[in-house]
């Protein structure tokens, strides 16, 4: 071998060599970056107790910055390689991992929070990111233009307000919109031109909302379909339930603060009723005792006199006083205590002209 072929073949050597270092080098710094990623992930899951998966299809990096900020108050937000979570899920033992790990694909979002699942999705389900329209699609609301200026000098873009018919006119050497324009519908597809205006003037119509996939709420995996929650029916549903506590509570006179005053009134209204059915008389209840009395004399002198017509009882019907108690009872004024002295006097005197006109 000739020493110049020598030279190179040495050379060709050592540039292998000198590959395979470095490459070992690389790939064990590689190596010890994903098993600390891996440490951090599993330390993660044992200090919060929810996980959460939530989709980045469709998300810009623009986007993504804001969704974090708006998270990251509630726990740690990271955007993760799938495999790296797996790993760390693997390493810990977690219960319930292989059906997690179903929703473990495409780009994802990892939220590590101690609120539970459902709190969670409904944080989540509220974020919303605006950007701007793109060529072809669809206008998710109506769209307007606002009135003001616009900061575009005049020009050729004159003509693409005049073809969006927004009504435009020059000031301060820039177009102002004279007036605020609607430019599009909800459903309309966005045109080039519109869509090319909005950027200019910075007007970001279209919302961005998050996908939550799945929740790991310690150890239990909840999918993203069991975690929508009919809030209005649920309202409905828990006042439906205190009215009924209330109702049984006052039923069995349990003595809570909530429904004392109900049962004190609810037994004060048990014991009138109960002393005008045995006839027991008081200040509260002759009215009633006396009017269900006359009422009770008068029908029994009627079904005699229709089955005896010989025994010529002399029946007159006399006005009864309401056979009802009161609801509840308030204590009276001096001037309501002396309207109720008169009453009963005329009361009474009218009680024994009743039963006097009965029975002779």
């Amino acid at each position: 071998m000739k020493g110049s072929t020598k030279n190179k073949l040495l050379k060709i050597v050592e540039g292998i060599q000198a590959a395979e270092r470095s490459y070992r080098v690389v790939t064990r710094k590689s190596i010890v970056e994903k098993e600390a990623i891996v440490d951090e992930i599993k330390k993660l899951l044992t200090t919060y107790k929810t996980l959460g998966v939530v989709s980045l299809e469709g998300v810009s990096a623009r986007e993504l910055a804001e969704i974090k900020k708006s998270l990251s108050s509630y726990g740690v937000v990271k955007v993760l390689k799938n495999t790296i979570v797996t790993r760390a899920l693997r390493e810990l033992g977690l219960p319930s991992l292989d059906e997690f790990l179903n929703y473990l694909t495409g780009p994802n979002l990892f939220v590590f929070t101690n609120l539970n699942a459902f709190m969670l999705a409904n944080l989540v389900d509220r974020i919303v990111v605006l950007r701007y329209v793109k060529p072809g699609e669809k206008a998710p609301a109506d769209i307007y233009v606002p009135e003001g200026p616009t900061g575009i000098p005049p020009g050729p873009m004159m003509s693409v307000f005049g073809k969006l018919k927004i009504r435009t006119m020059v000031r301060e050497g820039i177009i102002w919109v004279a007036k605020e324009s609607k430019v599009a519908s909800a459903g309309d597809v966005v045109p080039p031109e519109l869509a090319s205006l909005l950027r200019k003037l910075e007007i970001k119509a279209y919302p961005v909302k998050l996908s939550i996939k799945a929740v790991l709420d310690e150890g239990v995996v909840i999918p993203a379909d069991k975690l929508k929650l009919d809030i209005e029916s649920f309202k409905k549903e828990l006042l439906t339930a205190v009215q009924t506590s209330r109702t049984l509570a006052v039923e069995t006179a349990l003595p809570l603060p909530e429904v004392i005053p109900e049962i004190i009134i609810r037994a004060h209204t048990k014991a009138v009723n109960l002393a005008c059915e045995i006839g027991y008389v008081t200040p509260e209840n002759i009215n009633i005792v006396f009017g269900r009395a006359i009422s009770k004399a008068q029908t029994l002198a009627i079904a005699l006199m229709q089955k005896h017509p010989e025994l010529n009882i002399p029946v007159t019907t006399q006005p009864v006083v309401t056979t009802q108690p009161p609801q509840e009872v308030k204590k009276p004024t001096e001037e309501e205590e002396k309207t109720e002295e008169e009453e009963k006097e005329v009361s009474e005197e009218e009680i024994a002209e009743g039963i006097s006109s009965l029975f002779g």
